[in-house]
């Protein structure tokens, strides 16, 4: 049956698309004595009527070339088996209230609910769809008060990453007038009486350039419910490096508040706490007490019993370990380790009453330990299969929690540990509509080309052959210190249920053997996150899985710059290329928005050795015209002010020019998207054609 609805001829032997004439200008940087040309600097002009129109001719030619493929078959596909019921894990106020996320399956955003205890039936608090029908304006994030009351929450047109914050009653469901614009890179804060919240923002700004400009002077304010925003009260700021972004949370008991800052996208941290002092009348103004002022390690407060505080950090423990201060005794030597570093890093840590809950990362695959508050280990959760601890949620005052679960073949489930009955209880089960019996995940190695062992887990049917003929899709991250631990997704699923194998990749630049493993693959050793996907795709072809001719490999982001790399590294070793939203201009990426704040991680062109490392792989600047490239379908949305949509514009106009075989070089932006936001139905028709193209170019459609 599948070979049937797939069954047609295949758009990669046909000739290569009439591809819209692109401009190209006479503009050339000096770059530390090195001639760098840029003709195509006129497409980051993102407001102007000529990129509009070009964008527009872009997306027309995708659409032609995908008419011929089965692209709706795709999306019935995906379509039934995004269609099941699936919640967030709930967040326990005091009261015993609780807050999540529900969609019904198909719902364009989730709806944000409300219930008195677990086993009373949930109500709505705010329903995306009532704001805006279609979808273009996203639910970003929501904040209920501790008294369950009010519930602080922000939209963004097009699911950017400027918000603006309303409150909504929750008794009447009835907005106050309360608007706070320009906020981003908040977190939203209650203090314990309910009556207001701590969250960040940026200075206002020209409306027209929102989404390009650079973004400096993220501040720390005090809101009060009633008052106009005008009126916040400035908690915290650091003017003297403009750059750096804060954000702070409050203690559950109201007491204290925490305040983080950071140079960018760092990992690396300095933190201050301010007493409020009565938390029932908290005095908002008072200055904060520095814990730690130099950013020499990773500190996350996980909470607080009196004036003791709990943090996780990878100081002196590059597997991250759990510390005590006193805050009487703020001084790095008083200060006390409470869970040690152990052989496996150590991830999402959450503070009951009774201790605390780790998700540790053994081989990626989670581990849930449970100890208690002296640090010592008191016991496990068994987990349903190898897979993925996706979210914790606790509260100091009980000692049983919540838990959600997934693995590449078991949709997420939230589950509540009983810690009395010692056991996990169902608090929802999601369905699907893919048969996993007949599938199965294996962890397997690749060996890098400096020795390094790079875990895989590949998913497919257990009866596929091993044959090198299957097509298979490589997906992977490796930047930031974020992990890529196996888990759910319905788009894979689809691809699996025609007979494709799903693959992810655990690179160096995520977290998962802690930050150790972060450092090894950035600035200037990011070259090493290549060769390890490059390991990862050799080891696939070496074991039979597949072969390059049936090879493509996918990623976001940061992952859209590896795939970028990789591909003008490697063209031959690849059918098919889905760089998304990807960083693909490395010498200009820190000149828009929050871009200054990765130099970091990667290192900025400004400065003459970074410039060496970034002009070396920069897939922008790597390509060479006359290769034969894979087929490739770069994906970027229109109100991306995270990775600018520039980055897309400006590869597949330079890889369109410099392709030199007929494997088609395709460009498709979302309108009304944003660089992680689609609503549901615009998730599944990306996801159709990218599985349509990806299918075609890796010999599916056979």
């Amino acid at each position: 049956m599948a070979a049937a609805l797939f069954s047609f001829a295949s758009p990669m032997s046909a000739q290569r698309p009439a591809y819209p004439p692109t401009r190209a200008v006479d503009v050339t940087d000096d770059l530390h004595g090195v001639r760098v040309a840029d003709p195509y600097r006129w497409l980051e002009d993102l407001g102007s009527t000529e990129t509009g129109a070009w964008v527009d001719a872009q997306n027309a030619v995708t659409n032609q070339w995908l008419a011929r493929t089965p692209r709706a078959d795709w999306s019935q596909r995906l379509t039934s088996l995004w269609n099941s019921p699936r919640v967030s894990v709930p967040q326990r106020l005091r009261n015993g209230v609780l807050f999540y996320q529900r969609n019904s399956g198909l719902q364009r955003q989730a709806e944000v609910v409300a219930q008195s205890s677990p086993d009373t039936p949930p109500r709505v608090v705010i329903d995306p769809a009532m704001i805006s029908p279609d979808g273009s304006v996203a639910l970003a994030q929501f904040s209920p008060a501790p008294d369950a009351r009010h519930v602080a929450y922000g939209l963004a047109v097009g699911g950017a990453d400027w918000e603006d914050i309303h409150i909504r009653r929750v008794r009447d469901g009835v907005d106050l007038p309360d608007t706070l614009r320009w906020v981003r890179f908040s977190n939203l804060s209650w203090t314990r009486d309910g009556r207001g919240f701590f969250y960040s923002r940026f200075p206002a700004r020209d409306s027209s350039t929102r989404l390009s400009d650079a973004l400096e002077h993220h501040r720390l304010y005090y809101h009060r419910l009633g008052t106009p925003q005008a009126e916040d009260v400035l908690v915290f700021e650091r003017p003297a490096q403009p750059q750096w972004f804060v954000h702070a949370t409050t203690s559950e008991d109201g007491r204290y508040l925490f305040i983080y800052s950071t140079a960018g996208a760092d990992t690396r941290n300095r933190l201050a706490v301010v007493d409020l002092v009565d938390s029932l009348r908290p005095q908002v103004s008072r200055a904060p007490q520095l814990l730690v002022d130099v950013d020499d390690a990773e500190y996350t407060v996980i909470g607080n019993s009196g004036r003791t505080v709990y943090v996780r950090t990878d100081l002196d423990a590059p597997r991250r370990r759990l510390i005590a201060i006193d805050l009487d005794r703020p001084q790095r030597a008083a200060w006390r380790t409470v869970i040690p570093e152990g052989p496996h890093a150590m991830g999402e840590v959450a503070m009951t009453s009774t201790g605390f809950v780790v998700n540790r990362l053994v081989d990626v695959a989670s581990e849930l330990s449970l100890h208690a508050r002296d640090g010592r280990r008191t016991g496990t959760v068994p987990l349903p299969s190898l897979g993925t601890v996706t979210a914790l949620s606790a509260s100091s005052q009980v000692a049983s929690f919540y838990y959600a679960f997934s693995a590449p073949l078991v949709p997420t489930n939230v589950f509540r540990y009983d810690a009395r009955a010692r056991k996990s209880v169902t608090f929802h089960v999601a369905a699907t509509r893919l048969d996993a019996s007949q599938y199965q995940t294996q962890r397997i190695f690749a060996t890098s080309a400096d020795g390094t062992r790079v875990p895989l887990f590949v998913t497919a049917r257990r009866d596929t052959p091993r044959d090198g003929t299957a097509p298979t899709v490589l997906y992977a991250y490796g930047g930031f210190g974020i992990a890529v631990p196996p888990t759910w997704s319905a788009a894979a699923a689809a691809w699996l249920d025609r007979g494709g194998v799903w693959v992810t990749a655990n690179l160096r630049g995520g977290s998962e053997y802690g930050e150790a493993w972060h450092r090894a693959g950035m600035r200037g050793n990011k070259q090493r996150v290549f060769d390890d996907f490059i390991a990862a795709a050799q080891q696939l072809v070496a074991d039979r899985w597949t072969a390059p001719a049936h090879l493509a490999i996918m990623g976001g982001s940061n992952g859209g710059l590896l795939v970028g790399a990789v591909m003008t590294q490697r063209p031959e070793l690849f059918a098919a290329a889905l760089p998304q939203v990807g960083v693909l201009d490395m010498l200009r990426y820190h000149r828009f928005t929050g871009g200054a704040a990765w130099a970091n991680e990667y290192g900025a062109a400004d400065d003459p050795e970074a410039f060496r490392w970034l002009h070396a792989y920069s897939p922008l600047h790597r390509l060479v015209p006359g290769t034969c490239y894979p087929a490739t379908m770069v994906t970027t949305a229109d109100h991306d002010d995270r990775v600018v949509p520039s980055h897309s514009y400006k590869f597949a106009a330079a890889l369109q020019a410099a392709q030199g075989c007929d494997r088609p070089v395709l460009l498709r932006t979302e309108r009304d998207g944003s660089h992680g936001y689609r609503p549901t139905d615009r998730q599944i028709a990306e996801y159709a054609d990218l599985w349509a193209f990806a299918w075609a170019a890796t010999g599916g459609a056979r």
